[in-house]
């Protein structure tokens, strides 16, 4: 009852806006990704290039990024959402890039003969058979933005990294917990609601009956 009474309403307050940190970039990202994932898959030898230099962003220190964009945009959400969203973009864009170059050539050599134009093959044929790459991007990309999001309180702007950063400094162990055991729960339960969305969206036979 005193941990409720002493945490229990930041915690919610907490809790709802690091799901605003995740929720946001993860969907930003998603659509980019899989705008930028039909581009470059439309130009392979091309993409050789341009995927390693995206990449480079994943291999920056999310503590520097959030440090530099908050010196240019200053403490607003915004600072943690675009630097959220270019890092949720990668693991989607990849799997989609990937996923889209394996659908077989003949499947849709055979969709031109029936009459299908470049966008219907896309829609109906690439995408669904690509589905499953893509929503393993998506569940690592959302998994991954749940412990990005910590970041936000590193300029005082909320989320269960309060709580984490509150306990290292006062070396509160109960603290750390408060905030890294809700950010577990929150990724777990995430990441099963992508794996439930793939199961509602991808083709028979593709990923396992459907509810």
């Amino acid at each position: 009852m005193e941990w409720a009474n002493r945490y229990g309403a930041d915690l919610i307050q907490a809790i709802i806006t690091h799901l605003y940190y995740v929720l946001v970039p993860v969907i930003l990202g998603f659509v980019i990704a899989v705008i930028l994932g039909v581009l470059l898959s439309r130009v392979p030898k091309i993409s050789g290039y341009i995927l390693p230099v995206l990449s480079v962003f994943q291999t920056i220190p999310g503590i520097v990024f959030v440090g530099i964009l908050f010196l240019y945009v200053g403490m607003v959400p915004a600072t943690v959402l675009i630097a959220l969203t270019i890092y949720a973009v990668f693991p989607i864009l990849k799997n989609t890039y990937v996923g889209l170059l394996n659908v077989d050539e003949k499947i849709k050599e055979a969709a031109r003969g029936c009459g299908m134009s470049p966008l219907q093959i896309l829609i109906k044929i690439e995408l669904p058979l690509a589905m499953p790459n893509i929503f393993v991007g998506l569940r690592l990309s959302t998994i991954y933005t749940v412990s990005w999001a910590v970041l936000a309180a590193m300029i005082g702007l909320g989320g269960l990294g309060d709580f984490i950063y509150r306990g290292v400094g006062t070396n509160n162990n109960q603290l750390i917990l408060t905030g890294a055991i809700p950010a577990a729960i929150l990724a777990l339960t995430l990441g099963a609601l992508v794996d439930w969305i793939q199961k509602m969206l991808t083709p028979r036979g593709l990923g396992g009956k459907r509810g």
